[in-house]
């Protein structure tokens, strides 16, 4: 089953139910999909790897809008942005936590033979490939940063 089956039939359940959280979420991931599919070079097709940095994408998105909201106290709209947030994650991997998270970068440092800051990139690079949809990019940064330091 395909992201946008998966969507399509969770769509049908949140208007069943009348989920107005959950239908506005998966409403934006439909849309998502839709421009994504209508590139130039997609050739009307959503790969998996693309799916899941779209909806990384969505989810980095929502939460900066989040960040935004608290800091005006717009709770409102916050709870909101923190609902959408909830849906999209649904169809996101396993999140790693910390602990997974270091012990995987630790691998990556070795295996590239990073040894101090100057090699952040080469090992962002490798990380980012390798721990896409697993980790947010800011959080693998940071680690990256401190175990290198």
């Amino acid at each position: 089953m395909t992201l946008e089956e998966k969507i399509m039939a969770e769509m049908k359940e949140a208007m069943k139910a009348k989920n107005e959280a959950a239908l506005r979420g998966l409403r934006a991931i439909k849309a998502e999909i839709i421009k994504a599919k209508t590139e130039p070079g997609a050739n009307g097709q959503l790969s998996e790897e693309n799916a899941a940095k779209m909806l990384q994408k969505m989810v980095k998105q929502r939460r900066d809008s989040l960040e935004i909201f608290k800091q005006q106290n717009r709770d409102d709209l916050a709870a909101k942005e923190q609902e959408e947030i909830a849906v999209i994650e649904q169809f996101l991997p396993k999140q790693l936590n910390e602990e997974e998270l270091r012990e995987a970068l630790k691998t990556i440092i070795a295996e590239t033979g990073a040894s101090s800051v100057a090699d952040l990139g080469k090992v962002m690079g490798v990380a980012t490939k390798k721990l896409a949809g697993q980790a947010d990019g800011k959080a693998i940064s940071a680690l990256v940063k401190s175990l290198l330091s």
